[in-house]
């Protein structure tokens, strides 16, 4: 793998690494599969490109991206706690209504290209070495995020999200809402969601309508491989795991490409990468006991 490959790899982890730690929000702390994620990262991601293309600074699109996101989590949340939808069903249902709304906000474009537009990455390649300016972005913006999530996860509420995570009911009898709790909780995970896809689109310097295909897969293996790889010993390690899973998902992404495997063939490797990560916590206990068993006979 040459450096330039290396250093891409990398630069892509830490923006979905973002991703990984608004599903982590998600599917971890609230203890809620939301499928939203496939629509809202394009949201984000329209909305960033869209007013890049108007001229607008690429941080104010930033704030957008993440405004849309949370707006389409917000929806899901609404759907689930009022309308007492299956969480997994309203989901896949805004999903699929953001998706034309996605198309709205692109001006009925299926791709919107930024080549021509300012960018926070064509900014960052004027302040800092040009080879090393989209990494220094990634590491400064990924650094904020982590930072963001911890304090806020410390805070009386972020004790409240995590708690309507672990018991619902002891929540609702200590007098705090889970649903507003939940509404909050998708609400911030699908606003971090639309950031990385803000700045996906600004770093590849073009917003695709299918660019959100498999992206919630994409969050769920980063968290569970940060998870066996770096551990969850504290709330700052675990968060720092997620960033990092999401970074070595990539590596592995570059590898296989490296082997000679096809461009095609990534959402099969993606799939492998998930089944193999879920399975490594049986695996091990399985190991573990065999281990035991043998041990006790050789005793």
């Amino acid at each position: 793998m040459t450096v330039g490959a290396l250093i891409g790899s990398i630069e892509l982890g830490m923006i979905y690494a973002i991703l990984a730690l608004g599903v982590f929000l998600s599917f971890r702390t609230l203890n809620t599969p939301d499928l939203t994620v496939d629509g809202s990262i394009v949201t984000g991601a329209a909305a960033s490109a869209m007013l890049c293309t108007l001229g607008v600074h690429p941080l104010l699109a930033l704030a957008a991206a993440f405004i849309g996101g949370a707006c389409a989590g917000a929806i899901t949340a609404l759907l689930n706690t009022k309308l007492k939808i299956q969480a997994l069903l309203a989901g896949i249902l805004v999903m699929l209504g953001v998706y034309s709304i996605n198309l709205r906000i692109m001006g009925g474009k299926a791709n919107l290209p930024l080549m021509k537009s300012e960018t926070l990455y064509t900014k960052a390649g004027e302040m800092f070495p040009a080879q090393y300016s989209k990494l220094i972005v990634g590491a400064i913006v990924l650094i904020v995020v982590i930072a963001i999530f911890f304090f806020f996860l410390k805070t009386r509420i972020g004790f409240a999200l995590r708690a309507t995570g672990d018991n619902e009911e002891m929540v609702r009898a200590a007098g705090i809402s889970s649903d507003n709790m939940k509404l909050l909780g998708l609400a911030v995970s699908n606003g971090f969601v639309g950031l990385a896809g803000g700045l996906l689109s600004q770093y590849q310097g073009y917003c695709d309508i299918g660019m959100g295909v498999g992206m919630v897969v994409i969050g769920l293996a980063s968290v569970i491989i940060g998870e066996v790889i770096f551990g969850t010993t504290s709330l700052l390690r675990r968060l720092i795991a997620v960033a990092l899973g999401a970074v070595v998902y990539r590596l592995i992404l570059a590898i296989a490409l490296n082997f000679g495997m096809q461009a095609t063939d990534m959402k099969l490797v993606s799939a492998v990468i998930v089944v193999i990560a879920l399975s490594m916590g049986v695996l091990g206990e399985t190991f573990s006991i065999r281990k035991k068993k043998r041990g006790a006979k050789n005793a």
